[in-house]
């Protein structure tokens, strides 16, 4: 068995202890996620298990000829062959046993008295290459490569022709073509769009040697891995079990230290106020030094708790209201060399706490079509008619190129706030990882992943009713994450969305639009929803509801049947006389099974909405509200909205419950 074993393995930088005797064992089988909060040493521990950087103290030890793979951040840059040759790069451990394989082949034509030892190693050398796979490398870096979003086009290009983030995915590909005993991936899923990350994720499912990783999606981690290591003020701890069951046991685990830290916190608080009001006055003076004697003892024995369980709340500002239309999208075409349109007469109409989640391949046309709804992109034909009363709010990976200044983070957003939520902003900044003294800093020295946290909060700061965030994940830790979906989750308005994190999507989405270049589909249900119709088309147990974007250029939403599911339930009638097939009973069953979700689906839409409108019911029986003929007004066609809504839901439940009868 292959393995890397660390035993109290120690580093400080200056004065401060990034790792404290810490001791962990990856081998094969292991999967397993490294979690802590920004800064508290993760990738430093990874670059130790790595040989990378060597700790101050402790051991290191690995098994012979183990093969370890490392995948830093960022910062990895190819260049000077095409992406075909970078790949088999990555097979360089393969060419050195064959260069091996052939030394020993010519020593034995030349000096048959050593045969028998010779002719021992070169077979183990061969039967090396056979068990790895050697000889199918050109189809493993295809089948990676493809993986991971690259095209069959692709692999001619030059590397230097590659952006950033394929210049990381190519780096990523490398690192799990080479034939590894242990993985260990910092941040693999910050490059890779939806589709890539599904595909790795099914990779290490299947993966035979072991692997450690750092990840902010939840999801990912949840599918990948099945113990979490948690490093923490210099120590390392093992919790078995995927994230989510980590997270629970960390809760109830650091119930006791949460209470404390409070108390230790208002404690520390009615000291310095003490200090601060009486520290330079003569008739206190002895009082102010035993105050400041006792402080000091409480900050040497300072509580810490995890950034991630400081829960953190904010609200938006309250949305202006709108009509209940609020986005209208007619024949929307967008073509960038004048012959194929990437968006081709697009037709939706988006209504008033609509969440819109926009997927697809990189290249479908997502971000253009964000840009052309938020008025960032004019070229294209067709009409955007925003409804009555709607203010939109837009955030793209471009935004922060626009922060710009010398002023403090602290400053600029006091500037940009509404005056009730200036009190919030030390801790907004802090679910946003600027902490401490980080509020201080200047805006002119930020890296670009700062700015677009910037950039991130100043949207969230106005007082907008349709939101417009393309990737708004990206560069937020977990808990930052979790933060911007609960404020999501409660504001009142409208989103539409791109996101490659599949978590944030499935918590958040209430509709999904999906674009292929030149067509789009719209699925009605949630994003759980849309995977599973997808799931069933390639299974072939349900046909592929219509494309929109042809010549027709309607949408079709994927609750539409198709003809050919028309034609199984002519099938299933017509055959009711007779004995199915197993192949009939099949694909009766598969049908079955889709419908049963389908009502499932809308019983869950029922509940939810019967619960809003009795919501908005009781707010009817408040005095405020029914005292204040504007206020009634508005809940009471909120209520009427949610009727018709529960209307058509109820209908549709009906209809699908028929087809089980």
């Amino acid at each position: 068995m292959s393995f890397v074993q660390f035993s109290k393995v120690s580093l400080a930088f200056g004065d401060r202890d990034i790792l404290k005797d810490v001791s962990v064992n990856l081998a094969t089988g292991t999967k397993a996620a490294l979690t802590g909060a920004n800064g508290a040493g993760k990738s430093t521990l990874i670059k130790i298990m790595a040989g990378i950087t060597e700790p101050d103290s402790g051991e290191r030890i690995t098994q012979k000829d183990t093969r370890i793979a490392y995948l830093p951040q960022s910062g990895l840059v190819h260049s000077g062959c095409t992406l075909r040759e970078e790949a088999d790069k990555a097979f360089a451990w393969g060419y050195d046993i064959q260069a091996r394989a052939d030394a020993i082949g010519d020593a034995l034509k030349s000096s048959p008295e050593n045969s028998d030892k010779l002719a021992e190693e070169h077979a183990e050398l061969i039967a090396k290459l056979d068990e790895s796979g050697w000889y199918r490398r050109a189809v493993l870096a295809e089948q990676v490569l493809l993986g991971l979003g690259f095209s069959r086009e692709d692999f001619s290009k030059r590397t230097e022709a590659f952006s950033g983030g394929w210049q990381m995915r190519i780096a990523l590909a490398k690192a799990l073509m080479c034939g590894p005993d242990i993985l260990l991936l910092d941040e693999p899923t910050n490059y890779l769009d939806i589709e890539a990350r599904n595909w790795l994720e099914k990779f290490l499912s299947e993966f035979h040697g072991g692997f450690l990783l750092v990840s902010h999606d939840r999801y990912f981690l949840d599918h990948t891995i099945n113990e979490v290591y948690e490093l923490f003020n210099g120590t390392l701890k093992r919790y078995p079990g995927n994230f989510t069951h980590y997270e629970e046991v960390r809760k109830v685990e650091l119930n006791t230290l949460i209470a404390s830290y409070e108390q230790q916190q208002q404690e520390i608080t009615k000291l310095e106020d003490f200090i601060r009001r009486f520290g330079y006055k003569a008739t206190k003076a002895a009082q102010a030094q035993e105050r400041q004697k006792q402080l000091d003892k409480l900050l040497e024995n300072k509580i810490e708790i995890p950034e991630s369980l400081k829960k953190i709340r904010f609200t938006f500002p309250e949305a202006p209201h709108s009509g209940q239309i609020v986005l209208t999208l007619d024949k929307i075409c967008k073509t960038y060399d004048g012959t194929f349109n990437v968006i081709n007469n697009l037709d939706m109409v988006i209504e008033k706490n609509e969440r819109i989640v926009v997927a697809g391949r990189n290249g479908a046309g997502k971000s253009t079509l964000l840009r052309i709804i938020a008025g960032a992109d004019k070229d294209y034909s067709g009409e955007v008619r925003l409804g009555s009363g709607v203010s939109v709010g837009y955030f793209s990976q471009d935004s922060a190129e626009k922060i710009k200044g010398s002023e403090s983070i602290l400053d600029r957003l006091e500037s940009h706030a509404p005056l009730e939520l200036i009190p919030k902003l030390r801790d907004m900044l802090g679910a946003f990882l600027f902490r401490g003294d980080d509020v201080y800093k200047s805006i002119d020295v930020l890296s670009g992943g700062e700015k677009s946290r910037i950039a991130l909060l100043e949207l969230l700061l106005r007082p907008v009713n349709l939101l417009v965030l393309d990737e708004p994940t990206n560069h937020l830790d977990m808990h930052s994450k979790d933060v911007l979906l609960d404020a999501l989750k409660d504001f009142c308005g409208t989103v539409i969305f791109v996101s490659h994190d599949r978590g944030f999507i499935e918590s958040l989405a209430t509709r999904v639009l999906e674009l292929h270049p030149g067509t789009f589909r719209v699925f009605p249900g949630d994003y759980k929803y849309y995977m599973q119709r997808l799931e069933d088309e390639a299974a072939g147990t349900v046909g592929a509801s219509s494309f929109g974007g042809g010549t027709a250029g309607a949408a079709v939403t994927a609750g539409t049947r198709s003809s050919s599911e028309k034609a199984s339930g002519a099938e299933k009638d017509t055959s009711s006389a007779v004995k199915l097939s197993w192949e009939e009973q099949k694909k009766a069953n598969a049908e079955r099974r889709k419908i049963e979700r389908e009502v499932q689906n809308l019983e869950e839409q029922i509940e939810a909405a019967e619960a809003k409108k009795a919501e908005l019911e009781n707010q009817m029986a408040n005095p405020a509200v029914y005292s204040d003929g504007v206020k009634s007004r508005e809940v009471q066609k909120k209520i009427n909205d949610i009727s018709l809504e529960l209307e058509k839901l109820n209908s549709a439940w009906e209809e699908a419950a028929e087809k089980l009868d």
